[in-house]
């Protein structure tokens, strides 16, 4: 987190928006919470340090079989200190949220980003492999639409 504020550091926040996916959804969070930025969540995780506890020691990277990592416990404990409360405005945030998501409970995400805009997808996948397809909701919700300048 520090990097990556430190990488946004001379970022207009009130212009800015930030986009995650799963994890990435969870640090964007914890971002746009502390900049007042938006942000789009794509299949955000909600609770990760409760869902990766179980992960601690030695692990393979799911897209890489042959690459390892030891997966370590202060990480969890760094997952904790990063969860945020209730949104403080909620109408900076888009949830796109797939019901047929395979890793995460989409019934978690949508209670954690209630009263931020959703797109909940019946189907679909935690991938969204059919990303292109919403596109434009990203889009309009971040005023870049054809004509939106």
């Amino acid at each position: 987190m520090a990097l990556i504020q430190a990488g946004v550091s001379s970022w207009p926040a009130k212009s800015m928006a930030v986009v995650g996916s799963s994890l990435g959804g969870f640090y964007a969070t914890a971002l746009a919470e502390r900049l007042g930025c938006r942000a789009v969540l794509l299949n955000p995780a909600v609770h990760p340090a409760r869902d990766l506890a179980r992960h601690i020691g030695q692990q393979t990277a799911w897209h890489q079989m042959d690459s390892h990592f030891f997966f370590e416990p202060r990480f969890i404990d760094e997952l904790r200190a990063l969860q945020t409360g209730t949104l403080a405005t909620p109408a900076h945030y888009l949830a796109i949220i797939a019901k047929g998501d395979e890793v995460l409970d989409w019934c978690e995400m949508a209670a954690r980003y209630a009263g931020a805009q959703q797109l909940l997808l019946e189907g679909g996948d935690h991938g969204l492999s059919d990303f292109d397809t919403h596109f434009p909701v990203i889009q309009h919700f971040l005023g870049l639409g054809p004509g939106l300048n």
